[in-house]
This record gives structure tokens, C-alpha cells and sequence, in this order.
């Protein structure tokens, strides 16, 4: 998986208007804790974590805190409801010789046998939850679609990859095929034929 660099300034506890005057100057306020940390509140530049927030890639984030390393994925964000733009992160801390749940973007290859037959492919999971040690990560999930027929779906459970466990619920259905009227006329002629 890949790693995400970024320097952050620890701060104090603070009141409405210090969190404010951060965001004035262009900070994120932040969280760091888990994996026998201590809550630790920093600050981050809104520029330096563009590339973490708006991208499907998942990332594992290094944080430097003045000379302090510490190894986090992403746990929470808050983003304001008009502007849009990220106002708190949370980040949780992550042992490189333990198991880290995280989120993974899928990746569709190759082209289905029902699309060629006159159905219409559909995609409802964009990123799977697995659980792996860190160096196994892998940056996305391939799935081939190949084989994939009319009214047939790939599911959560029917993925396999050495090494990683699929956390997502087995029952969700990440893509498919589903008939259409071209389909079902195509089938029709066939069979009269």
C-alpha cells in the first residue's frame, strides 16, 4: 500500500474561537490515538492533506510530529455543509506488525460475457473493508469480470486474495449484469430459431 507523508504541528486543547483562528490560517485540527497512543491534537496544513482527502486511493499516512514518527490511517473526517471543505480528522494509529482494517478501492478488469450478450453492467461497491498486516496491504482489488453472465453478481464473499481478509459484509454485491429488453429479445430469437 501506499504511504502519504505528512508534518503536522501538535497543539493544546482548545476553546471554539482557538479552533477557529486555525482555520483562519489555513489548519486542520486533528486527532491521533489508538494502538497504545495517547490522544494527541495537532495541526495540519489544508494544502498539504488535498492529496489524502480527495482521491478514491487508500493510503497509509506517515505523521511526522515534530521529529515524532507515528504510522495512521484516516478514521474520521468532518467537512462543512456548505463549503465543503474538511474541518477535523481523525486518524487512528497503526502497528505495522498487527492487522489494520482498512478501506480498498476495487478495480473492474476485463469485459462480461452478459454485456457481449446484451445486458447492462452495474458497480454498487467502489471499496471493500479487508484486513491484512501493513506490508501486505495492496494498493487496490482487482476483479476480473470476465465470466461474469446475464443476472449473475460478484459478491463481497467471492473475492479471495492470499493474506488479506474481506471485512466488508459477504453479503455485498459489488457488481453485475442485469438483463435488459435487448437481452431478453435477443434470447427470444434464439430460441426460435
Amino acid at each position: 500500500m501506499q504511504h502519504f507523508e505528512l508534518k503536522g504541528q501538535t497543539r493544546k486543547v482548545g476553546n471554539k474561537a482557538v479552533i477557529k483562528a486555525f482555520r483562519k490560517q489555513g489548519l486542520i485540527p486533528c486527532n491521533l490515538y489508538g494502538n497504545k497512543t495517547e490522544n494527541i491534537l495537532f495541526t495540519v496544513s489544508e494544502k498539504d492533506v488535498k492529496g489524502l482527502l480527495y482521491t478514491p486511493m487508500s493510503f497509509i499516512v506517515d505523521i511526522d510530529l515534530e521529529g515524532k514518527k507515528f504510522f495512521a490511517v484516516l478514521h474520521e473526517l468532518q467537512f462543512h455543509p456548505v463549503k465543503d471543505n474538511c474541518l477535523h480528522i481523525d486518524f487512528l494509529a497503526v502497528d505495522e506488525k498487527k492487522p489494520i482494517k482498512i478501506d480498498v478501492p476495487v478495480v473492474i478488469t476485463g469485459h462480461a460475457v452478459g454485456v457481449q450478450q446484451g445486458g447492462k453492467f452495474f458497480q454498487n461497491a467502489r471499496k471493500l473493508k479487508i484486513s491484512a498486516v501493513m506490508d501486505k496491504l495492496p494498493d487496490t482489488l482487482p476483479i476480473d469480470i470476465t465470466k461474469l453472465g446475464l443476472d449473475k453478481k460478484i459478491k463481497a464473499s467471492d473475492v479471495k486474495v492470499d493474506g488479506i481478509t474481506i471485512v466488508s459484509d459477504k453479503d455485498t454485491v459489488i457488481c453485475g449484469v442485469q438483463s435488459t429488453r435487448n437481452s431478453v429479445a435477443t434470447e427470444t430469437e434464439e430460441s426460435a430459431e
